[in-house]
């Protein structure tokens, strides 16, 4: 019930307003919300999703049961470039990476019971 995504191109700051929303929701909520989301984040974080009800399904859990627990955006690689900048200098650029790991918890299945009228 764990998915991962390395290497991401696009820096943790931006990815996490993208988790933050989908964090602790049904899986069914999250990928309806991010469907509609204008943030570039929003695709992979889907996919990844899409990942993990495959991993549970595969191990025979129901997917309607399944809500996010954790979503963590950790940092990843910088690749660091140059960018030419007045009197023969140059300045760094920074091209930031993230690491996001996904992991899915199952909701306790609630049972109906009867009133007891005294």
């Amino acid at each position: 019930m764990k998915a991962f995504l390395k290497n991401y191109r696009q820096s943790p700051r931006k990815v996490r307003l993208v988790a933050g929303l989908v964090k602790g929701k049904s899986v069914a909520e999250a990928i309806a919300e991010l469907d509609f989301l204008a943030k570039r984040a929003g695709l992979p974080i889907k996919k990844l999703l899409l990942s993990a009800v495959a991993n549970a399904k595969q191990m025979g859990i129901d997917a309607d049961n399944l809500f996010i627990k954790e979503l963590r955006v950790d940092k990843g690689i910088v690749m660091k470039r140059m960018m030419p900048a007045a009197m023969g200098t140059g300045h760094r650029i920074n091209k930031r990476t993230s690491h996001l790991t996904l992991v899915l918890g199952e909701q306790a299945v609630k049972s109906k019971k009867s009133k007891v009228i005294k």
